[in-house]
């Protein structure tokens, strides 16, 4: 299952006003799977094959919810315009944006389990208040923004029970997962774009697109998604509401580790018995069905197959650019500020396996972020988090710090791109289902 290009334009590049053949293009040449693969898993996700478990207009709706939330002005405007072109009612893009303005915060908040407790920082939890709003959002959309505003702002918060309430709202398994993965997607969509743009104002580069040219390409993106998904932009008849499978039986990780931890879901994966082959296609490599995490997100295949093969390209892609060791570097680090255990396990230990120092890894580990370790490093791990924080920080000292210790754009691109994916990977692992050390 090959998804063919669509939309025409690159929605990054025209969030990040890139210049076709500047230095920050050309660099993004050298990732060209990447660079495919993420206007893949947009378009898988905003151009469906089929809507009926999430409207077109639920998903401009969560996604203006949530740029807002990272104070991204281009993607408000855009996703702001693919609201109205999907069929969102005049008064319903003001109201996400209103009730943006009411969540906004500074992330990540939320609590870290065991010896880590002490870290945790509490925050403010948002949920529709007033009756005018919750009877103009309905039951559906409001739970998708308390659940994106949780994935955005707290996602080590997330837990078993908050999926009940999606169910208990109207969402199925299925439609939870094609909500998470789109949420999730966008924390990685906009750190790209805005890194992006600080690197192309680094260099006084002027924008090539403007704020007023994004309503002409939302309006083709909502043209191109009516037409693929057809009739299913119907929303399916509501059925009963699924029973939250039981939970799973878990022992909690004490601490960040680099040792191989387990991962059981919160939703019942895919069956092996109802897999077709564009299900294998989108696992890329076949024997990942019998791992429950695939095999969830598999209930959205499109949007599995496009994400699998932009992570591939961003890490495994070593035609020059950042070393292995430094990317992997990254994405512990956004891992271990973010709270997610399972992938800092994952990622620490390939970090070390690709050449980093095992005591120097274990000490991001242990201490946390701001453990100080080498001048190369610490550039990496400080330009990761302030990219990682909701809203992000990322800016010119990062720059400045990151040119100082030797990094050109090719290797500024691998760092932005590995910090920025593991806010999806992150945010996917915490939102439906937890780690175990059996």
């Amino acid at each position: 299952m090959t998804l063919p290009a669509f939309v025409h334009t690159d929605v990054i590049a025209a969030l990040t006003g890139i210049s076709p053949g500047d230095a920050l293009d050309r660099a993004r040449d050298r990732r060209p799977e990447s660079k495919q693969h993420a206007q893949g898993s947009f378009e898988a996700l905003f151009v469906p094959l089929d809507a009926s478990e999430v409207s077109l207009a639920e998903r401009a709706a969560v996604a203006l919810f949530v740029a807002r939330l990272h104070e991204e002005p281009e993607a408000v405007a855009f996703y702001g315009a693919l609201l109205r072109e999907t069929g969102g009612g005049a008064g319903l893009e003001p109201l996400i944006v209103a009730e943006a303005g009411r969540a906004a915060g500074q992330g990540p908040y939320g609590a870290f389990r065991a010896e880590n407790a002490p870290e945790s920082e509490a925050g403010p939890e948002y949920s529709v208040a007033s009756v005018e709003a919750a009877y103009a959002l309905g039951d559906r959309l409001s739970a998708a923004l308390e659940h994106a505003h949780m994935l955005v702002l707290h996602p080590r918060d997330a837990d078993r029970e908050r999926l009940g309430r999606l169910l208990d709202a109207g969402w199925s398994s299925t439609g939870i997962v094609t909500l998470s993965q789109l949420i999730s997607f966008l924390a990685f969509q906009l750190r790209v774009a805005h890194g992006l743009r600080e690197l192309r104002e680094s260099v006084g580069g002027a924008a090539a697109t403007r704020a007023e040219d994004l309503p002409a390409l939302a309006a083709d993106v909502a043209a191109v998604a009516r037409e693929r998904a057809g009739a299913s932009t119907e929303q399916a008849p509501v059925a009963a509401a699924e029973a939250l499978p039981a939970a799973p039986r878990v022992d909690e990780p004490a601490r960040f580790t680099q040792d191989v931890l387990g991962w059981k879901p919160w939703l019942e994966p895919l069956p092996v018995a109802e897999f077709t082959e564009a299900h294998y296609d989108a696992l890329v490599q076949r024997d990942r069905v019998h791992m429950p995490y695939f095999r969830l997100l598999a209930r959205d295949p499109e949007a599995l197959r496009e994400r699998t093969l932009t992570d591939l390209d961003i890490f495994f892609n070593t035609d020059a650019g950042l070393p292995r060791a430094e990317r992997e570097l990254a994405a512990a680090a956004a891992s271990r500020f973010n709270g997610c255990v399972f992938c800092a396990s994952v990622h620490s230990r390939f970090a070390t396996e690709q050449g980093a120092d095992r005591a120097e890894v274990q000490r991001l580990l242990d201490e946390g972020v701001g453990a100080r370790i080498s001048t190369r490093i610490d550039a990496i791990v400080d330009a990761t988090v302030a990219l990682t924080a909701t809203p992000p920080r990322f800016g010119q000292p990062q720059i400045s710090a990151l040119r100082d210790v030797g990094l050109a754009e090719l290797e500024l691109l691998d760092a932005i791109q590995a910090g920025a994916f593991f806010n999806w990977a992150n945010r996917l692992m915490l939102s439906i289902g937890e780690p175990t050390t059996a």
